[in-house]
């Protein structure tokens, strides 16, 4: 059963599939969805060790607005959503944060992920649950 759901919006521009995906699942199982924003220190620094703070502090404020949208969405399909946006690197935050709620799901999404970013996202989803894959146009 599909109780705990991870969706990894963190690096990404999710698709809207992948979030009405991640709703769905839960709406049908009556699992908990947990939105995970991560901005990535590796493309964009830490605010206070870089002269782009402001692109840096830009990105986390659109990480909450997606957040507080698909908690949103969720509440309209009686789906409970919880939310967390922190900054570090997906493929180090994403694992540890399945792992801390023991999701039973992941989804990752993109929009037209190149080959390359696809196939990483993909490995990462194999190995924080395993039979995973992602979901996305």
């Amino acid at each position: 059963m599909t109780e705990t759901i991870l969706l990894s919006l963190g690096g990404s521009d999710p698709s809207g599939e992948a979030i009405d995906h991640a709703l769905a699942m839960a709406e049908r199982h009556g699992g908990t969805v947990h939105a995970l924003y991560v901005v990535d220190t590796g493309r964009y620094g830490e605010p206070a060790l870089s002269s782009a703070e402001i692109l840096v502090d830009d990105v986390e404020d659109q990480g909450h607005d997606l957040l507080r949208s698909i908690a949103d969405r969720g509440r309209e399909r009686g789906v409970a959503v919880t939310t967390r946006c922190c900054h570090g690197r997906p493929n180090e935050e994403l694992p540890a944060y399945a792992a801390r709620i023991g999701a039973d799901t992941v989804v990752l999404g993109g929009r037209r992920l190149p080959g390359r970013v696809r196939r990483e996202l993909d490995r990462t989803a194999d190995i924080v649950v395993p039979g995973a894959a992602t979901v996305g146009r």
